[in-house]
Order: structure tokens, then sequence, then C-alpha cells
């Protein structure tokens, strides 16, 4: 029965990932993002290859400097359409996301493939254990431990079984770029001991990468 009840959830956190789908309209501009924006009948305002500057903004002629980051693909399309009809009569603006940024994440411990992953478009944490192949029998899935690159020695802790069995989607969280998600064994483990050391080296590793 256990075995069969393992066997499901994987299957789950496997399968999750491409159900969690996001409306274009609704996707969340960040820095990275590759944007083709078009104005009907402009062919001067066909520009391929816009892409999102680190500072979270994009350029577009007549209206100059736009912010993006943060913005969902809709709410920037009306933002742009109301700048440009200043410049242009009745603009009709289509904004299309054609490559989305990607998001370097550690998926550690007892997982199927553990290791650096680029995630695109979502980052959340089924994404990253779905991304690793789902986890092993001998995970302790009521302690799965998020560790943010942002804030050293801060660690969540996420009951997975209530997250996948009770469908609590807070616990599901969105990871930002170095954040680690590890899964222990069933057995004690000290975290200074045992993954404080690892996560150093990791984070070295990383910013000689950024650099």
């Amino acid at each position: 029965m256990a075995s069969t009840l393992r066997t499901l959830l994987t299957a789950i956190i496997v399968l999750i990932t491409p159900i969690q789908l996001v409306m274009a309209a609704d996707y969340h501009l960040a820095p990275g993002d590759i944007l083709s924006i078009g104005v009907w009948g402009y062919e001067e305002l066909q520009l391929k290859q816009v892409i999102v500057r680190p500072d979270g903004k994009v350029s577009f002629p007549l209206v100059g400097e736009m912010k993006a980051e943060g913005i969902s693909t809709g709410d920037f399309t009306a933002g742009l359409t109301k700048k440009l009809s200043e410049y242009v009569k009745n603009p009709q603006v289509t904004v299309n996301v054609d490559k989305f940024h990607t998001t370097r994440i550690y998926v550690l411990g007892q997982v199927n493939k553990p290791g650096m992953y680029e995630i695109e478009k979502q980052h959340n944490l089924l994404d990253a254990i779905s991304m690793a192949g789902g986890y092993t029998k001998d995970a302790a899935k009521k302690k799965v431990m998020v560790l943010r690159k942002a804030e050293p020695g801060k660690v969540q802790t996420v009951n997975l079984l209530n997250l996948l069995n009770k469908a609590d989607l807070t616990q599901n969280y969105p990871l930002a770029d170095g954040d680690i998600v590890f899964l222990k064994d069933n057995g004690r483990i000290d975290f200074a001991r045992d993954i404080m050391p690892f996560v150093s080296g990791l984070y070295y590793v990383d910013n000689m990468n950024d650099d």
C-alpha cells in the first residue's frame, strides 16, 4: 500500500508541471525575457528580440523606456498602447514572449536526479522536484527544506504530503535564482554538519559563474 501511494505521489509530481499552465496575458515579465512587439500597420514599429534588461525595463520607439519587470504581459501591452496613442491613432499592439528567462536552482538530496536545473517561466517547489525526477523512497517528505540564496541561514520547511494530499498550494513556494531545495532522508541529519558546507560550496561556484 505504501509503495503504491509513493508511486502515485511521484507520478503526480512528475506530471504536475505541464498542468500548471499560465495564460500568456497573465505571465509576469522578468529580466531576461525576450519579447516581440508589434504595432499593426507600422512596419517601423515591428520589433524582434526586445530584451527585458537587468534593470527591469525595455526601450521602444517613440515612448522610450518602459518598466516591464513584475508586470503581466496583458498590462504591459495595455500600458504600451496607452503611451503609443499619444503618437499613433488607435494603435493595435501585440506583445509576445519569444523566450522566457531562466532561473537556476539546485535540487539535492533524496531525488532521482540531483543537480542544478534551469527552469523557464514557472519557478515553484513542485516544478523543481519534478525536474529532478521526483523524490526517492527514502525521502523525508514531511520535511522538505528550501534554502534561499538571498537569505543565508534561513530555511523554509515544507510538508510535501500536505501539499499534495490536501492541495495546500500555499506551500508550493516560488523559487529565485540560486535557491536550493533539499530532500533529506528518513534518518536524522545535522543541518550545520551535513548541509551547510555543501551549500556554501555551491554558492561559491555560483558566484564565480556570475563573475
